[in-house]
């Protein structure tokens, strides 16, 4: 795809984006309509979205950055954008999104926006993830609208548990992901944060 093209996507993306703020605004207006943003509408994908408002709400007000991080997100002066394509149902989303958030707060060279796959697939298709459309993906996005940097769809730490696991048994199953969501709970972050700040360096 030419050059000219990806910046037009990207550009159109970003103009249409929501910000953090709308995102949750979003997840507590499907929660009480007991619906998702899945393009086929399941009851599971309404759970899924229920626990997920809640447990952003609950890591919006207890997730902390630690304080030594802050001279590196000082130190970042390129001016950019944090482009993320997310899903209600997504629970690694529910996980990530709120730190993503921490830190971009802490820096004003740092716009975070975020989109919903299913409706912007031309997108998720610059920046596919072994051939997948996984999600969250975090797209790091300059001025001039290219995509000089990503993150996801999981932390390094947890994409090594997934890799792991999907080797070991060939699929991951719903008591993995199970584990997968405490470990998050243990985690409290740090892994992403960890993650982030590479993006920063």
């Amino acid at each position: 795809m030419q050059t000219l093209q990806v910046n037009s996507i990207i550009e159109n993306s970003i103009a249409k984006a929501m910000s953090y703020e709308e995102y949750i605004a979003l997840m507590a207006k499907l929660m009480a309509e007991g619906a998702s943003t899945s393009t086929v509408p399941s009851e599971e994908m309404t759970l899924f979205t229920k626990l997920n408002y809640k447990r952003m709400i609950r890591l919006n007000k207890t997730i902390k950055i630690d304080g030594k991080y802050k001279e590196v997100v000082d130190a970042y002066k390129k001016k950019v954008t944090w482009l993320v394509l997310t899903e209600s149902w997504c629970g690694d989303a529910a996980q990530i999104l709120p730190v993503v958030n921490k830190i971009a707060e802490m820096s004003g060279n740092i716009s975070l926006r975020l989109v919903l796959r299913d409706e912007n697939i031309d997108l998720m298709d610059l920046c596919l993830t072994n051939g997948t459309r996984s999600i969250p993906k975090l797209l790091v996005i300059d001025e001039d609208y290219n995509i000089i940097d990503s993150f996801g769809p999981r932390p390094e730490a947890a994409l090594n548990l997934v890799d792991d696991f999907r080797e070991q048994y060939g699929k991951l199953t719903p008591e993995f992901k199970q584990y997968l969501q405490l470990w998050y709970n243990k985690d409290r972050g740090k892994s992403i944060v960890k993650d982030l700040l590479k993006l920063m360096t």
